[in-house]
């Protein structure tokens, strides 16, 4: 979710500019099942226009005709939606409008905190009374500082809570520059993902063969820069060179990424493996064992656009710690 809030801070401040005011919508409580769970926020512009979503399309019709008198009175109100006999998941979502104008002192923060892929804290204070909410809201807590979402946020210790804990955006690290790389980067991108590729100085490559990444690290892998890997980087080994991917490993045995996968055969990654055990006999066998590879799910996958889906799907069941099955073999709830 803290890649659809990176994304709603940065529409405002579009918004912002344009002199259009905005109002966030954020669940806060549901009871029974829907498509997205509490925490869900999505931006409405006084134009109309909606960032985000909070359901898979019914709510937000709802959504932005209630917030019309938000525009009004300028003040904070809660509504619901029942679901049970409108929606296919069944269930009654609560759902807290308020005014959406952080400070310019809020903003550099919230960046800043963003840019170092740093954690952060929200609380959003509500009532179950349908309504007017005056001075309800959302504050945010970066670095020991606490700011509101809009200026008549007050503090209301009797009320609900809504509390989150958001993480830093999930990052994709894809070492290599071949054609493969671009369609990965590309659905990664589309999850919401910030992705990061890393290519060798002499592949002559530039960000704008890369569309939509932000950050392109050009070194050779010997001198690669581990700090751009921390416990939210899933890394995707790619290069294609034998050479190249064993001089990554060597490198690459002194991280900690949420996931490392290796593209290729088994066989190949077999002979990697015993080499690498050969140029270092005190590597980790942890590590060893963390190695994903041939990396990916089999879906049956054949172009590089089902490869890439084939690894992304690998990746989240590595992440939410699930074993992949069809949904309709589950047997029981999926969405609480």
């Amino acid at each position: 979710m803290t890649h659809e809030l990176k994304n709603i801070f940065k529409e405002f401040q579009k918004a912002n500019n344009a002199k259009i005011r905005c109002v966030l919508a954020t669940v806060v409580d549901l009871e029974g099942s829907s498509y997205r769970k509490p925490g869900v926020r999505m931006l409405i512009r006084e134009d109309d226009k909606m960032i985000g979503a909070v359901s898979g399309g019914c709510v937000e019709k709802e959504i932005l005709f209630q917030t019309q008198s938000v525009f009004q009175n300028n003040t904070a109100k809660l509504m619901n939606y029942d679901g049970r006999y409108r929606l296919g998941c069944e269930g009654i979502l609560y759902v807290l409008l308020e005014p959406f104008s952080p400070s310019n002192d809020l903003l550099f923060k919230f960046q800043k905190t963003i840019k170092n892929r740093k954690s952060f804290e929200l609380q959003t204070s509500y009532q179950k009374e349908f309504g007017k909410l005056e001075g309800y809201g959302t504050f945010v807590l970066l670095d020991s500082e606490t700011f509101a979402f809009n200026s008549s946020t007050k503090k209301q210790p009797d009320a609900l809570h809504f509390e989150q804990t958001m993480q830093p955006c999930k990052r994709l690290l894809l070492i290599g520059g071949e054609h493969d790389v671009v369609q990965l980067s590309h659905f990664g991108l589309s999850m919401g993902w910030e992705v990061t590729v890393a290519v060798t100085p002499k592949e002559n490559k530039s960000l704008a063969d890369f569309p939509g990444i932000e950050t392109l690290l050009n070194y050779e892998p010997e001198n690669f820069p581990i700090k751009h890997i921390d416990s939210n980087t899933a890394v995707i080994l790619m290069t294609h060179s034998y050479v190249k991917d064993l001089k990554y490993l060597m490198v690459l045995k002194n991280t900690q990424p949420i996931y490392l996968g290796l593209l290729g055969p088994a066989k190949r990654r077999e002979k990697l493996l015993a080499t690498l055990i050969e140029e270092d006999m005190d590597i980790a066998l942890d590590f060893l064992e963390r190695i994903h590879g041939p990396a990916g799910l089999n879906i049956g996958a054949e172009t590089p656009q089902e490869i890439a889906i084939s690894i992304l799907s690998e990746i989240l069941t590595v992440i939410r710690k699930t074993n992949p099955m069809m949904l309709k073999d589950i047997g029981q709830k999926i969405y609480d």
